[in-house]
């Protein structure tokens, strides 16, 4: 069975299996998948609404969008029923949500199977995807190429590991600065984090919320188009426009800095598939990206910002956190109102300058991290954790700085360490990157990539 949740929607369609067999599969993938891949499995529940999608399905009655195939969820949004922990021993003693999330809720309606609550960095506050309370899932598209426990990106770090364990199509997370594309990216799937007003983010553990995106991890760019449809409540237009109409862009400043030598192969030769295909590519040097460092020197949207959400909890259990996330929270304390003011204002203008640049352009292309995942054991160091999880972040929270879209899909060839292609553009130019990245992984697969 395939884990397109496209193709196995349509499969169902054709009496070739049912939700319900849908659903074993993924059960019988989730327990060989690592242990950590979950926090808590919504037990009952899946097969409760596979099963009434048969019933449906038999009765004649249309096939939701979803067809009862398997999502798992973040342990960061409630799902009624279920405490929300946002992957940390603080919360593990909070009351059941007493209802859905919005976007889970919309899930829910669509006919999706959930799941379970994955596990994530504590408080989305890592790139890594380390957890030293509850456990870190290691990554799985890298175990059987090197047998090195390798991490699996963060903070959805047990959402990609169930995607890319097969125990679920698809799964819902979020980005703030990175944590839908980077487990994507180094796990081999396909991350879409969407203009982040186009989703609601009520209900949730918030990180920022001025960069907080609620949005999905799945294995096709086919797929990240009807999650997107189902969290957004919106329908996509989509062009289909072949790679030969298309006019790119490849940034230099910054987000080609350090590429590990096997990532700058795989993206090199990304552009030149893309090339033969017909795209235009134009190499440009887009300098505003040189002026993010001493933007967020002091810290940034989501220190400030979480450290006004998690004050009074440090207060009273600061021994419960994870040092390294408590380090970054602290760094909001000494940001006064005047200094997230100045930020915002400055924020505006660097948006206005940055889309002007972009105007002529469907999209830009980058490589979505510079690095292949790292062993896990490698980041046992302080000092190494913080230079990694600084690296993996570096390029992807451009976009969410932005208040922009982006998508991330495989690039690297068959036997390669996983590697991400990031599509991206400014804010509600969703459809476009859509459209762009599904002629660009059509011409990637041609081409014999992953």
């Amino acid at each position: 069975m395939t884990h397109d949740l496209s193709a196995a929607r349509e499969a169902i369609l054709l009496g070739q299996h049912s939700a319900s067999d849908a659903l074993a599969r993924c059960t019988e993938a989730a327990r060989a998948a690592p242990a950590e891949t979950y926090v808590r499995r919504f037990a009952g529940q899946p097969e409760a609404t596979a099963t009434a999608v048969d019933l449906q399905h038999r009765a004649g009655i249309p096939l939701p969008p979803l067809a009862g195939l398997a999502v798992s969820i973040k342990d960061l949004f409630d799902v009624a029923g279920f405490p929300t922990t946002a992957g940390s021993l603080v919360l593990r003693d909070q009351a059941p949500a007493a209802a859905d999330a919005p976007v889970v809720a919309r899930l829910r309606r669509a006919g999706a199977a959930l799941t379970g609550h994955t596990h994530m960095t504590e408080f989305a506050f890592s790139g890594v995807g380390l957890n030293p309370h509850l456990g870190t899932p290691p990554n799985p598209a890298t175990a059987a190429l090197d047998g090195t426990p390798r991490i699996p990106g963060g903070s959805t770090s047990g959402g990609g590991v169930s995607v890319a364990s097969g125990a679920a199509f698809a799964a819902l997370g979020s980005d703030t600065g990175g944590s839908i594309r980077i487990p994507a990216a180094l796990q081999g799937l396909v991350g879409f984090k969407n203009t982040s007003r186009l989703t609601p983010t009520a209900g949730t553990v918030p990180l920022s919320p001025t960069l907080d995106t609620a949005c999905a991890i799945t294995r096709s760019v086919r797929d990240a188009v009807l999650l997107h449809e189902v969290l957004a409540d919106r329908k996509v237009t989509l062009r289909h426009r072949p790679a030969a109409s298309l006019r790119l862009a490849v940034p230099s400043t910054t987000l080609l800095d350090g590429l590990e030598p096997a990532v700058a192969a795989a993206f090199e030769r990304a552009l030149a598939t893309l090339r033969q295909a017909g795209a235009r590519i134009d190499d440009i040097a887009l300098d505003e990206l040189a002026e993010l460092r001493s933007m967020n020197a002091l810290g940034g949207f989501p220190a400030a910002e979480a450290w006004a959400w998690h004050r009074d909890l440090l207060a009273r259990d600061e021994a419960r956190y994870d040092p390294r996330v408590v380090s970054r929270i602290r760094r909001g304390a000494t940001i006064s109102a005047a200094d997230h003011l100045k930020l915002i204002d400055a924020r505006r203008d660097w948006i206005a300058r940055v889309e002007h640049r972009l105007r002529p352009y469907d999209a830009l292309l980058s490589p979505t991290v510079p690095v292949v995942a790292p062993s896990i054991a490698s980041l046992a160091t302080d000092d190494a954790f913080f230079a990694m999880n600084a690296l993996l972040l570096r390029n992807p929270s451009v976009i969410n700085f932005l208040d922009g879209c982006a998508l991330s899909l495989p690039c690297h060839a068959a036997g390669e360490l996983p590697m991400g292609l990031m599509v991206w553009g400014p804010a509600l130019a969703d459809d476009t990157v859509l459209d762009t990245s599904l002629a660009i992984e059509r011409a990637l697969a041609g081409a014999g990539a992953a």
